[in-house]
């Protein structure tokens, strides 16, 4: 399996997909949903582009502390920018089923769209429960891509398309199976919720419209998938959204925890 890698291009366009209204809403839910309080110290797993660790330093506030951890350098070095000058904000490099940080040393933790791409589920949580200290939160956010509605009037072509863009990912269906994985690592649900992401027109600066570029990228010579296949169902999209027939949705299954 080849995932998807991070490279310096790789990294400006996550900047580019994180920053649309769709992921800046889902952001904003996140957010809410861990409810970091000032003083707390709270770590990002799979930071990104850093956007969540800058609004989680802005409400930890200077007597609090944010750790953001990513395994990709260009990823880290673009979020090293975002965060800027917040002294209590840091970027390390690290790897989610390795955290480089001594045990209950977090008041909360997230990861959003992190486990999905780690292939020993188990050791991951069981690392998330270990920093986080009694009693402390944890959000952790997946897709299933089973999920996606995305209206194409060449469906056999779509289906490939899809099931190609399933290879980028160890785990494409992982929220199905998070909650016992979560409990196993000693880490209770308190909560369950469903953000969409949800685009009824093709517009460029959308989630859709966006990973439609990277999922041509990279589906490209796989399932027998030809470049003229690929660029065959962009036009097909890029046609409904002209005709005002375009409807793209995927959920983001958001599942809350308490270290027990």
């Amino acid at each position: 399996m080849s995932m998807l890698q991070f490279d310096e291009n790789g990294a400006r366009h996550i900047l580019r997909l994180y920053a649309t209204p769709d992921v800046v809403q889902q952001r904003a839910r996140v957010l809410a949903l861990l409810a970091a309080q000032p003083g707390e110290r709270v770590l990002d797993i799979g930071s990104g582009p850093g956007f969540l660790v800058a609004s989680l330093a802005d409400v930890v506030g200077a007597s609090g502390a944010v750790h953001g951890l990513d395994q990709s350098p260009p990823m880290n070095a673009v979020a090293r920018d975002v965060i800027g000058t917040r002294p209590w904000a840091r970027i390390d490099d690290g790897d989610a089923v390795e955290l480089p940080y001594g045990d209950g040393a977090f008041d909360a933790a997230v990861a959003t769209q992190v486990y999905e791409y780690i292939a020993d589920i188990p050791r991951a949580l069981s690392e998330l429960r270990r920093v986080l200290r009694l009693g402390g939160r944890a959000l952790v956010l997946d897709t299933d891509w089973d999920s996606v509605v995305w209206h194409a009037a060449d469906r056999q072509r779509h289906r490939r398309v899809m099931a190609a863009w399933e290879e980028h990912l160890v785990h494409p269906h992982l929220p199905c199976t998070l909650p016992g994985h979560l409990r196993r690592a000693r880490l209770r649900v308190t909560g369950r919720h469903l953000i969409p992401l949800f685009n009824s027109s093709f517009e460029p600066n959308t989630f859709s419209a966006l990973n439609m570029e990277m999922i041509a990228q990279f589906v490209s010579g796989r399932q027998g998938l030809t470049d003229e296949d690929v660029d065959a169902w962009m036009a097909d999209l890029r046609e409904r959204g002209a005709e005002d027939d375009y409807l793209f949705s995927v959920n983001r299954y958001c599942f809350l925890a308490v270290a027990e």
